[in-house]
């Protein structure tokens, strides 16, 4: 069983549930299935394909979006996966400005990197090797990074993140 997408009214994203929980929404009548798994849940009676993507018939307010935690699943999203030194696939965080030199834990200090880049620039500054970052880290905003960050993505819910915070043909941030 994997998870759904759940979208709000306005198809602005909310969360991710397990599929069984979208199932039920829709059910339920509260939420209306907008794109299908491709899975079957069987009972005795009936086959009832599972949601991808489920919409609510309901608006409902989120009073408060906290900023988006930050997380090892978070970063390797935010970098697309890819070492901002090198562009390899990235498989270790590391600090722009190293925590022994006084950097930060913060979005705007830690990048996915690569493990050799890593090992590489040490405890270092970037400045010193003749290293550039090839985008600028930054906190990531809006409410399709609270779903990406959590490491739980369906390349079917892509254009229902489209305008909140990434961009669905390439996947990159959108400003």
């Amino acid at each position: 069983m994997g998870h759904a997408l759940v979208l709000n009214a306005t198809y602005e994203p909310l969360c991710v549930v397990p599929s069984r929980r979208a199932l039920v929404l829709v059910l339920n009548h509260k939420a209306t299935s907008v794109e299908d798994s491709g899975s079957v849940l069987h009972s005795a009676a009936a086959a009832v394909p599972l949601p991808a993507v489920v919409r609510l018939h309901r608006y409902v307010r989120v009073p408060y979006r906290a900023g988006v935690p930050l997380t090892r699943r978070a970063i390797f999203a935010r970098d697309g996966g890819r070492c901002v030194y090198c562009g390899a696939p990235a498989n270790s965080v590391d600090h722009v400005i190293p925590r022994s030199r006084g950097g930060q834990h913060t979005w705007e200090n830690v990048v996915a990197a690569c493990r050799r880049c890593n090992h590489v620039k040490s405890d270092r500054e970037i400045s010193e090797l003749g290293w550039a970052v090839r985008v600028a880290p930054r906190q990531p905003s809006g409410p399709a990074w609270r779903i990406l960050g959590t490491g739980r993505h369906d390349p079917r819910w892509l254009p229902y993140l489209t305008g909140y915070g990434r961009d669905a043909v390439t996947g990159e941030a959108t400003a």
